[in-house]
Order: structure tokens, then C-alpha cells, then sequence
């Protein structure tokens, strides 16, 4: 391939974590996890064009809580594809932002693995898919799975990843004002846990058994988050979203990640929308979005 003269832009989406298992922290800071990953239909774009050196821009609902500078993942993807490949990050990264920032949906992730699809086309450089992997798992855990997409099962810290199969699920994510640090959540899951014992984290072949059949009341009774806890400690006003979105109907709800946003699962788009609507109304979040999974993963638009 040949680098591109027309900018490059890459879709990617947002993830729910239908179960998230935590095990004890290692020696490296990080904890184990079994991290059952679904992407959805709520996503970022992220365009790359060719420039005189590189900047990032964002726009969208929470663009202002965006950093611009080299600790953004979409800029750090661009700078270690170009070292790999002795360039010079010479791009201009635009970021239309429509997943909550900090809000426990790997938004940041998501925009890394954009960037690093958008650059390696942009430059044309053809990098084969395992080595923008690895630079996924060098950015961050939730990298690789921001480009596979789909529904996947994620051991180690989330970023070695085994493909799960997965019906079609709906859903509603309600977004809560101000973001939670996932390093925060993690402290509090520790502190909470401090003097038990903590078993090793795996995915319940209950909870893959309902992934794969689509059907929603199956997985309902299924979904966990071993970080809700911590989350709800920090944020104990997410219990109002929980049960206001319970009251209207979903049938299940828990804290998206480290949250804060929250996530309901329905069963159908009729129920997505009464569920949103009554969450709307709660005055216990900011935002509303519906959205269906599973959603392809990190995606070149065509021009």
C-alpha cells in the first residue's frame, strides 16, 4: 500500500462488560480479570490527515474533558506505529466523540485503536493485524477489543482475547455527570476486599451459554460486575440510575466498568425507548443513548 493523500477516517465502538471478574492485584499493580467484552452501537470517529506535525482536535457532548495533548491514546497510538516503523508522527487526529468520557465504555481505548487503524491506513503501511494488537495491549487492556469488536472473553489484565459468539442484545447507557478514574475504582475494590479471599476470576458458562443465545432474559440473570461495589461506593447517587432504569422495565442493570455510566439491558427496541425515556425524566443522569450489540469493531469508513 501507498500512503494515502485523502484523509482517513475509522469508526469504532463503545464496550459493555456483561461479566467482569476481578482477581487479586499482582506483583505488576495489575489485577487477573475475565473480562466478557461486548461492543456496541455507540461510537467515536476518529479522522487522520496527513500534517505538518502531530495535533489532536475532539468534538462532541464531553470534548472539553478530551486532553489534546500526548497523553491521549489516539496520539500515543500514532507515535508508537511511527517509531515501529521509523516515521515521524507527522498527522493531525480529529476526534468526534459521542462515548462518555470516563464513563466505564473504553472511550479513550476506543479512540487509540481508531487512531492506530486510521495512521497505519493513512500511511499505508499494511501492519499485520497481530502487531496492531500488540501496540493495543502496549496502549492499554481495552485496546484490542475497541479494534476486534463483537463479543469477546478477556484474560490476563482484558487484553488477550478469545473470541465468544453472541445473539442480538438491546440496551440503554445512562451517562452520569463527571467521570470515575478506573485507578480509583480499582484502589476501592481493593480496600473493600482487603482480608478476604479472592477467588481467581472466571466467566461463568452460564453467562456465554445466554451470550450466544440471544436471549435477554437469560443473560439478565447472568450479568456481573465484580467492580460494582467499589464504583457504587465512590458514587452512591448511580444506585437512583440503577433503580430508575430497573423501575421502567430493564431487565437487568449494573455499573458499565468503572462506571460511572450505567447500563440496562431490554428487550427490545420498544423497551429501549421506555427505558430511556423514564430515565430522562429520573434527574438521575446527564444523557440518554440506545444502542444494540454486537457492533464491528474498529472500522475504515469509506470515503
Amino acid at each position: 500500500m501507498s500512503p494515502r493523500t485523502t484523509p482517513v477516517t475509522v469508526r469504532v465502538p463503545a464496550k459493555v462488560n456483561v461479566r467482569l471478574a476481578v482477581g487479586a492485584a499482582r506483583p505488576d499493580g495489575f489485577h487477573g480479570l475475565a473480562n466478557v467484552f461486548l461492543a456496541v452501537s455507540l461510537f467515536d470517529e476518529v479522522t487522520a490527515t496527513a500534517a505538518d506535525a502531530l495535533t489532536v482536535t475532539c468534538e462532541g457532548p464531553d470534548a472539553d474533558k478530551v486532553p489534546l495533548d500526548r497523553t491521549n491514546l489516539a496520539a500515543r497510538a500514532a507515535e508508537i506505529l511511527a517509531a515501529r516503523n521509523g516515521l515521524s508522527p507527522l498527522v493531525h487526529l480529529h476526534i468526534a466523540k459521542n462515548i462518555p468520557v470516563a464513563g466505564g465504555m473504553a472511550g479513550g481505548s476506543a479512540d487509540g485503536a481508531a487512531a492506530l487503524l486510521a495512521c497505519d491506513t493513512l500511511w499505508g503501511l499494511n501492519t499485520p493485524r497481530e502487531e496492531l494488537l500488540d501496540i493495543c495491549a502496549e496502549l492499554g487492556s481495552d485496546v484490542p477489543f475497541s479494534l476486534v469488536g463483537g463479543a469477546a472473553l478477556g484474560t490476563g489484565r482484558g487484553e488477550v482475547l478469545s473470541p465468544v459468539p453472541a445473539g442480538s442484545f438491546h440496551w440503554v447507557f445512562a451517562v452520569a455527570d463527571g467521570g470515575l478514574s478506573t485507578p480509583a475504582v480499582f484502589r476501592e475494590f481493593d480496600r473493600l476486599a482487603e482480608g478476604t479471599q479472592i477467588p481467581e476470576p472466571a466467566a461463568s458458562p452460564a453467562l456465554l451459554a445466554a451470550l450466544a443465545s440471544g436471549d435477554p432474559d437469560a443473560l439478565a440473570a447472568t450479568l456481573a460486575n465484580d467492580l460494582q461495589p467499589a464504583a457504587l461506593s465512590l458514587r452512591p447517587s448511580l444506585r437512583a440510575t440503577l433503580d430508575a432504569g430497573l423501575g421502567a422495565g430493564a431487565l437487568a442493570a449494573l455499573v458499565s466498568g468503572s462506571g460511572p455510566t450505567t447500563a440496562f439491558l431490554v428487550a427490545d427496541e420498544q423497551a429501549a425507548a421506555k427505558v430511556a425515556s423514564a430515565l430522562d425524566a429520573s434527574g438521575t443522569c446527564r444523557a440518554t443513548h440506545k444502542a444494540s450489540s454486537p457492533a464491528p469493531g474498529a472500522t475504515v469508513l469509506p470515503q
